[in-house]
């Protein structure tokens, strides 16, 4: 890890790698993605203040303690930001490796009893002094990173004709993804796993797979996961209980027929803000799992749209800048774009379903809005590199090596 962060920061030195040209040369970055992401970090520091006053202030007395982590959490995610928005694209692609051992590394050393903090019966933490850090955020854009500049170096092998060379082209990859997936499971997070296998699998489609090759691997990637999901009598549990909540609503289907309950009371305009009921020590997790119903109890169908315009806006963002990267030959680029798009949409519509009761409970944040500083710096630091990979774009087009 040390030696990631000392290599990204002599790199963030260098200049823009085309023409001779410095920093200077760069355009002003996307407005769309700046104005949206701003706006969801406003949002998220307005509804986490909301749904956090009446336990905040029940546990410390002090009813603004949340919103003065998450402001201070914030803060930092846009320092981090700035600092990833300085470091030139090919030395992310050069560094994909790297960022993949220690992704690795991070995760295996969460499950180390004495370096990994259990919460909730899960090890996800590691705990530096007042502050935790939930590795599998940081694990999950480092490995997006290094797929990206795998289909960058194997593109054209993904590509060949020959099912062999193909065949073993879409195999190396997968196979580091599943040992990532197993490390994920021992802590448990079955969410982070879902997210970033349907993340990566989205990212070696549209790098041009063979489409017989990646439809038996979603076949045989989803079969995995429902034996995953069966065998296993915790999730069994969330998934009976998210078929019919209301069969044991005071028990098993609790979180869920609370947030129902939230979303059902907000109608179209919503309770007004500061006004919801189910915030009360009702609805568990309101301030972070559990953010997007209480918004929609305060705003309604209204805030609803508002949030789902805003993650679509991002998200179509992400598609045309990785189009753009394409188009000038920027592969590298292109597919991390993708990425994150993919990224951002797929975690965003998995919280929402779940607060709909759409999708079972999978505890995942909403991204740039639900409390949590690794969730909210990560996010934050993903969207500079969104930006990075923008500018340098439309700066003319570099040609990777």
């Amino acid at each position: 890890m040390l030696s990631v962060a000392a290599a990204l920061h002599r790199d963030a030195k260098d200049p823009l790698p085309h023409a001779g040209e410095g920093r200077s040369a760069l355009p002003f970055p996307d407005p769309w993605i700046l104005i949206v992401g701003l706006l969801l970090l406003a949002l998220g520091l307005l509804m986490v203040t909301s749904a956090s006053m009446p336990l905040a202030d029940r546990q410390t007395g002090q009813p603004f303690y949340f919103l003065i982590r998450q402001g201070a959490f914030t803060l930092i995610g846009l320092l981090a930001a700035g600092l990833v928005f300085q470091v030139p694209l090919t030395r992310w692609r050069r560094l994909g490796p790297m960022l993949l051992v220690a992704a690795m590394g991070l995760l295996t050393l969460v499950l180390i009893p004495g370096i990994g903090k259990e919460v909730n019966g899960s090890m996800r933490w590691i705990g530096l002094g007042p502050i935790n850090i939930q590795v599998s955020e940081l694990a999950k854009l480092f490995t997006l990173v290094y797929v990206a500049s795998y289909l960058k170096r194997h593109g054209a092998e993904l590509q060949n004709a020959n099912f062999g060379t193909s065949a073993l082209a879409l195999l190396r990859p997968m196979a580091v993804l599943a040992v990532l997936a197993v490390l994920l499971l021992l802590e448990p997070d079955f969410g982070s796993v879902v997210v970033l296998m349907a993340t990566a699998m989205g990212m070696v489609f549209l790098a041009g797979v063979n489409l017989w090759q990646f439809g038996t691997l979603v076949f045989g990637t989803s079969a995995v996961m429902t034996i995953l999901l069966w065998s296993s009598p915790y999730r069994r549990a969330r998934l009976v209980s998210f078929l019919d909540p209301w069969a044991d609503p005071f028990a098993s289907g609790f979180q869920l027929t609370q947030s129902l309950i939230a979303i059902g009371r907000g109608e179209l305009f919503g309770v007004g803000l500061g006004e919801s009921v189910q915030k009360l020590f009702y609805l568990p997790e309101a301030y972070t799992d559990f953010l997007f119903a209480v918004l929609a109890e305060e705003l309604g169908l209204v805030g609803i749209l508002l949030i789902i315009a805003l993650f679509m806006t991002l998200v179509w963002r992400a598609f045309r800048i990785g189009q753009r990267a394409e188009r000038v030959g920027m592969k590298f680029s292109a597919w991390l774009a993708y990425g994150i798009g993919l990224w951002f949409g797929i975690q965003s519509l998995f919280n929402m379903g779940v607060n709909m009761g759409a999708l079972p409970t999978k505890g995942l944040t909403l991204p740039l809005m639900s409390y949590g500083g690794s969730s909210l710096v990560v996010m934050c630091m993903t969207l500079a590199l969104l930006l990075r990979i923008d500018v340098e774009t439309r700066a003319g087009g570099v040609h990777e090596e």
